[in-house]
């Protein structure tokens, strides 16, 4: 809320915000291919995969409700855009110097996609591994994956740092939803 706030009324953070973007701004191709990662084109097949193997792999093993977490994860997915696209539209923040006068950068659609497919994937595949060593694993190379996708963006100069910082914020309620979803859905019997 505080972000959404400061940005709409160009206040004191968001001033800040584009004063960092300024020495943030660097395009270059390692960049712009980080950036890419948080395409859909590139995102939501990777979680396609993910949600495909999860639910084999809970039907082979006569799960009951074997379909829930692939489904609720991918009509999470769906959603991004439900609520990215308004807000963008609500607030209609000018993207930084790079891209032009157009607007409708805030939210961060890449950065929601991103963190919502890569995130998401990894919330469905880590009670399919064994072992902390795997599941570590996983989530640091979610953080990576979503941290370089922030990198790209900024240093690229396609979005602002509270574009990002406000799409993690709200991907973070929205998977935090989906962790409780399945997390009680996998008490239920078997």
């Amino acid at each position: 809320m505080l972000i959404t706030w400061q940005v709409a009324a160009h206040g004191p953070l968001a001033r800040a915000d584009e004063r960092l973007s300024d020495r943030l701004v660097h395009p270059g191709r390692v960049s712009e291919l980080l950036a890419d990662l948080g395409n859909v084109t590139v995102a939501v097949p990777v979680l396609a995969v993910v949600l495909g193997y999860v639910a084999w792999r809970a039907r082979t093993a006569g799960r009951e409700r074997w379909w829930l977490p692939s489904l609720a994860t991918a009509a999470l997915m769906a959603v991004v855009p439900a609520l990215i696209v308004p807000l963008k539209e609500l607030v209609a923040r000018p993207g930084p110097p790079v891209m032009g006068p157009i607007t409708g950068f805030y939210p961060s659609g890449h950065t929601a996609t991103a963190a919502i497919a890569y995130g998401g994937a990894a919330l469905v595949l880590i009670p399919w591994l064994r072992g902390a060593g795997a599941r570590r694993a996983l989530l640091v190379g979610c953080l990576a994956l979503n941290l370089g996708v922030a990198f790209g963006l900024i240093r690229r100069g396609y979005h602002w740092p509270l574009d990002v910082a406000a799409s993690w914020c709200l991907c973070a309620v929205l998977l935090l939803s989906l962790r409780l979803l399945l997390g009680r859905n996998s008490r239920q019997p078997k």
